[in-house]
This record gives C-alpha cells, structure tokens and sequence, in this order.
C-alpha cells in the first residue's frame, strides 16, 4: 500500500461515479479535502473484519474481494468489488468497525474517505443521499441472497451459482477467473475446495465447461442456469 499525490504519474484526478455528480462545487471541494488516494497492490488488505473504520473507501481503479471471516481460518466470499464502487457504507449507518474484510484481487487505486464527510453531505444533498441509500440497499439484497442460497441450494447449485456470476464479470474482465484460485470459488459457493474441484470435472464431463489450466471457459450458460435454478 502507497499514498499517491497529485505530483505523482499514478494520481487520478477525477471522481468517477455518478453519484457524485449530484455534488455542489462546495460538496466536490469537501469530498476533494477528506480524501487520500492509495494504491493497494495485489493481495494487499483494504479493511479487516472487525476494525475500527474512519473512512469509507471507494475504488477507482481494480478489483476487489470482499469476504467475511469465521473460525478455523474459514472465509466466505461474498462479491468482487469493481471500480466505481464503495467499500465500507455500512459504518456510516451503523458501527465504527467493518463488517467484512476486503482483499485486492488485482493492482487497485482507491480513495480513502473521511466518514464524517460522506456522513455530512449525505444530510444536505438529498439525492447524493439517495444515491447512497440505493447502494446500501443493494449490498442488503445480496446479502439476502445469498443466506438464500446458502439455505435451500446444494452444492452443484452453489458452485453453478458462483459461476454464473463469475462470467458475468468476464465482459469487462476477461481474465477474471485467472485472478481466483479455486479456493476463491469454493469461499463463494460455501463449499470445500475437494468438492469445488470434483464438481467442476462433472461439469466439464457433462460439457458444461471446460477447463485450462487457471481459466475456466463457460459452454453451456443455459444448463448451468438450469443447476442453479433446482439447487
């Protein structure tokens, strides 16, 4: 991790989300001064379960895994962070400590945001506040879904589930299932990477999919759509 500056040929000037578009110049110029860019590189930790948080974090540039810690070093993947994205909304609302750990996938450069900033512009612009809401809301539903399909799904479902959302990255990141080991896939299905492994050979006999080395290539969208479907 690296504090970037404006002299420096990494700096992104720009605030590239459209809800900061709703902003007042006076509101950008908040936002401007309670901010610090950093690079993170990757592997490296932006926000640990549990700590406290002053900031809220938003990504300018990478990816991002977001996972909640358990016991006996056990971790489940909830979602991959893309730019344009917040990290941390919660703590605005809520407790001054994160609620799940975060994790750059890739080279990622992100702002770093006092919280107290958001929190104060959220109270004067309405629709800067609606924007955030909708965010907040949002990460609530994939929550939901997914102790949904942690629930009522078996395995294949959960793995078909997982990797359905994978390539759905896959358009703007083609790479993106050389990025994750398998063990990231399993910590998305909720499953043990022995099964992840097992699984995606049945799937590969079943033509499904095949696999190269790292990368997976998705055959047949619609049977897998069908797996998750009947869990």
């Amino acid at each position: 991790m690296k504090t970037i500056y404006e002299t420096d040929q990494e700096f992104i000037c720009d605030i590239q989300s459209p809800c900061f578009q709703t902003l007042s110049l006076e509101e950008v110029e908040l936002i401007r001064a309670s901010k610090t860019q950093v690079q993170f590189r990757k592997g490296d930790s932006l926000t640990k379960q549990g700590a406290f948080a002053s900031y809220v974090l938003f990504v300018m540039k990478g990816l991002v895994k977001q996972y909640v810690e358990g016991d006996n070093n056990r971790s489940f993947n909830l979602k991959i962070i893309q730019p344009g994205e917040f990290i941390g909304l919660a703590s605005v609302f809520s407790k001054n400590i994160f609620n799940y750990s975060a994790v750059a996938v890739t080279e990622c450069q992100v702002f770093l945001i006092e919280k107290d900033a958001i929190r104060g512009i959220i109270k004067n612009n309405g629709l800067f506040g609606l924007s955030i809401i909708n965010r907040y809301c949002e990460q609530n539903t994939l929550l939901f879904n997914v102790l949904q399909n942690l629930h009522f799904k078996q395995m294949n479902g959960r793995l078909a589930d997982t990797l359905l959302y994978i390539e759905s990255l896959k358009k703007t990141f083609p790479d993106i299932f050389m990025l994750l080991q398998r063990k990231d896939l399993a910590d998305f299905a909720g499953i043990s990477v022995e099964s992840t492994v097992k699984l995606l050979k049945v799937f590969e006999k079943d033509q499904l999919l095949v696999l190269q080395e790292k990368d997976i290539l998705i055959k047949d969208i619609s049977k897998l759509e069908q797996i998750s479907k009947n869990g």
